[in-house]
């Protein structure tokens, strides 16, 4: 059996989807400049029209000489744009059970290619093969990897998109709870050049989120890269009183020496990220350094379920959890296929999360502030049967 073609798949679909899209500004490293400060992480362009939502994405497709098929998806413009002009070479003709040596020679030959888009393409066709090889032994990929390790994943509700008005906080942290989620991560919105204000901002949300969380929730709170070191220990400081559990991404990823400063002076918060580090060798060096208390490192950017595996195994030896940034099915079957020290928790973006739902034939839905391991072979990304529109399909030639 060989790789004999690949394939991308441009798809549209409606978003029935009925709560507010895009309250909330947020600090980004690129909030210092006023004219890079609105937001662009929302997942729907055009918010004042209203849902249903018009909504587009592309699928990755690898297939072989016999027939069978493995997916990925949704996948950006960019991904495909490097795949086609990378890896396909790389791809045709290959055995597509040797993914260990498939990805070797997708990183050997995109040596310039070791981090970001690059990285985070050959992630996406990781994962496809991933999923052709669990559709060719007809089971789930966590099972492949030695899983499962438990029937359901704690999840925790991460509330990007949402207002951070406290009255606002206070209101979606409680209808949450209410759904079973037992932590919740919640984006803090301003960074040192908004000043004593700012500050107070900040903490009017933790105060929110902990008064509508109760005692006994964890409560996360990301900065989103935007912050420095003494600004941090002051949060740290300022919001003690409302115990939060971890402060995501500090300061930049590159920072690896503040990070580890403030993990030793954090004392009793945890300092968290990796998420915008890739493959096993830059993990290595957060670990080395004694950067982080929780890596984040993201299924789908950072190397696939092969490159991921490593850094599981490679973060257990520093005991150090892995709690993967987002990812949705692919994060399930890798954190399903780890103990439950190793990976303790999945991510589950409320908003952005939903919608890949509408692509789906198998939905990813927490219950009960869980989300159930799956059964079917693959990684569960294969495309509805029933209101998904084909606008294109591509042969990728390279």
């Amino acid at each position: 059996m060989k790789i004999d073609r690949v394939r991308s798949l441009h798809v549209s679909a409606e978003w029935d989807y009925h709560e507010p899209l895009g309250e909330a500004h947020l600090s980004r490293p690129e909030s210092i400049y006023p004219e890079l400060a609105a937001d662009p992480s929302w997942p729907v362009k055009d918010v004042a029209s209203g849902s249903p939502y018009a909504v587009d994405a592309h699928f990755l497709i690898i297939d072989t000489d016999e027939g069978a098929t493995g997916i990925c998806g949704p996948v950006g413009d960019e991904d495909i744009a490097i795949i086609n002009r990378t890896f396909v070479d790389i791809l045709i003709g290959e055995d597509p059970h040797a993914i260990e040596r498939i990805w070797d020679k997708m990183y050997r030959h995109s040596i310039h290619g070791r981090k970001g888009a690059p990285m985070i393409a050959q992630s996406k066709v990781d994962l496809a093969l991933w999923d052709l090889k669990g559709k060719l032994l007809n089971a789930p990929v966590h099972q492949l990897l030695g899983g499962p390790s438990r029937a359901r994943i704690r999840a925790y509700a991460s509330m990007l998109g949402y207002s951070v008005e406290p009255i606002k906080v206070v209101e979606r942290t409680r209808h949450f709870l209410a759904q079973g989620f037992t932590a919740f991560k919640w984006f803090l919105p301003c960074a040192p050049k908004d000043g004593e204000p700012g500050i107070r901002k900040n903490l009017a949300v933790i105060r929110a989120a902990r008064e509508a969380a109760g005692p006994d929730v964890d409560l996360m709170f990301d900065a989103w890269s935007s912050w420095n070191v003494p600004y941090t220990l002051r949060m740290i400081e300022l919001s003690r009183e409302y115990r939060p559990y971890w402060f995501e991404e500090p300061v930049l990823a590159d920072l690896i020496p503040q990070y580890a400063e403030l993990r030793r002076e954090a004392r009793g918060v945890l300092i968290t990220g990796g998420e915008h580090e890739y493959t096993r060798w830059g993990i290595k060096a957060l670990l080395d350094a004694r950067a982080v208390d929780v890596l984040q490192a993201d299924v789908t950017w950072a190397g696939g379920i092969s490159e991921m595996s490593k850094i599981c195994a490679l973060a257990s030896a520093y005991d150090i959890p892995v709690i993967p940034h987002h990812g949705g099915w692919p994060s399930t079957h890798l954190i399903a296929s780890q103990s439950l020290t190793a990976c303790p928790l999945q991510e589950w973006l409320i908003q952005h999360g939903r919608l890949p739902n509408v692509f789906y034939k198998h939905k990813l839905v927490p219950v009960d502030g869980h989300i159930e391991v799956p059964n079917a072979p693959g990684l569960n990304m294969d495309l509805a049967e029933e209101g998904v529109t084909l606008l294109e399909e591509r042969t990728l030639t390279g």
